[in-house]
């Protein structure tokens, strides 16, 4: 089958970034599937006189447009950035022939190129949503006007309606759509959830060197590793407050946090007003994923944090997943499917949404638990493998494909 993948934000392993359409593309080619990628870049040695540069790498065609972006650009500037590849992903769409588009957002806009080549071409197309837009981003204020929100919703379900199959990425965002769009109940609605890539975080490391060292000049007791997004939904400003809190009891744990984003530069000067920063607080730039498994096998555990909005307890992060392949026990401040599972197979710790003296002397308590946290290391590791492994979510999709071509 032949195969148009349309990501935004496509990243190599090389890259900063998330990988999942890097890690599915790649699956579906070992299944005998053609792929054509059609993506953005900001890196500059693709800027050129052309429009459009093809690449051909690790067996996958990849065709990149020039469109700067970065997570702190002003929201409008981002919207601005958004929309000239929609207008330029949609004719290059119609000029690829493919028997099925698998397009995946972030932006809920990533959608109109697929729905404009299945009304043009009659190429079906796969939505796959990473987080329930535009619901989030009016719940946490982005968007006001009452005619814009109206829009937005008419988008989102003109979407799904024309979709093949929708691909929501955890079970509440599942049921958020149905909720939302009961008439879609009898629609193809498969929860794949993100992927835990056991390879690359199992075999990614070595014993014999220490980055934490080189990033921050000694080793922690007890290291709580961030490596994602400092946006919004993010919600960092919690970390800030819980160290702050921490560090007079126990200045042995440490946060480390990764990343690029809007919010970056405000965390950053919340934890020096705190006088926190480089003593139980670290906030380093972003590395590329392959150097992530490194830093999880010389932290205690991964994190993900959200802003205390429901409308965000849907998230399926990388952040949640990396930390499961690494084998290490995960970290959240929200309710929601992740908490459920957190609880049930005993993989992490849950923060409260507000914290108290008693949620961080708790925490120290928890941190000093060598055989709890030991077990959950193991558990973590065979959640991956039994329910978010790669191969898990190749296999889901493969079975999409064949109902619908």
């Amino acid at each position: 089958m032949k195969i148009i993948y349309l990501h935004q934000y496509f990243k190599f392993p090389s890259e900063a970034g998330g990988t999942r359409s890097f890690d599915l593309a790649t699956g579906f080619i070992a299944l005998g599937h053609n792929l054509d990628i059609v993506t953005s870049t900001s890196d500059e040695k693709y800027k050129s006189n052309k429009l459009w540069t093809r690449i051909e790498k690790k067996g996958l065609k990849v065709h990149y447009i020039y469109l700067p972006y970065r997570n702190d650009m002003a929201y409008l500037h981002r919207s601005i950035v958004f929309f000239k590849f929609l207008f330029f992903s949609t004719f290059k769409l119609i000029s690829l022939k493919g028997d099925l588009v698998l397009a995946t957002s972030t932006p809920l806009t990533i959608g109109i190129p697929a729905l404009i080549k299945k009304w043009i071409i009659k190429t079906p197309f796969i939505f796959e949503t990473r987080d329930i837009w535009p619901e989030v981003v009016i719940a946490i204020g982005a968007v006001n006007n009452k005619i814009l929100k109206k829009a937005l919703y008419l988008l989102e379900s003109l979407i799904y309606k024309n979709a093949s199959a929708i691909v929501p990425l955890s079970v509440d965002m599942k049921q958020s759509i149905i909720l939302r769009y009961p008439k879609l109940a009898k629609k193809p609605i498969i929860v794949i959830e993100n992927i835990s890539e056991i390879n690359r975080f199992q075999n990614g490391y070595s014993k014999k060197i220490s980055m934490l060292n080189k990033l921050i000049g000694f080793q922690p007791r007890f290291t709580v590793l961030y490596a994602g997004t400092f946006g919004h939904v993010n919600g960092l400003d919690y970390v800030i407050k819980f160290a702050n809190k921490l560090i007079n009891l126990d200045p042995t744990i440490v946060f480390i946090l990764i990343g690029d984003g809007a919010q970056k530069k405000t965390v950053e000067q919340n934890a020096i007003d705190s006088e926190i920063l480089n003593k139980n607080v670290f906030i380093l730039d972003s590395i590329p994923k392959e150097d992530l498994p490194q830093l999880y096998f010389e932290c205690n555990m991964g994190s993900s944090f959200v802003t205390p909005i429901k409308e965000l307890w849907a998230n399926s992060a990388n952040k949640f997943f990396d930390t499961l392949a690494a084998g290490r026990p995960i970290l959240i401040n929200h309710k929601g499917w992740q908490k459920e599972v957190i609880n049930k197979e005993n993989i992490g710790y849950v923060l409260p949404d507000v914290i108290s003296d008693s949620s961080v002397t708790d925490f120290i308590i928890y941190s000093h638990k060598k055989s709890l946290i030991a077990k959950q290391e193991e558990n973590a590791l065979n959640v991956a493998k039994e329910s978010y492994a790669t191969e898990t979510a190749i296999i889901k999709y493969n079975k999409i494909f064949k109902n619908i071509y």
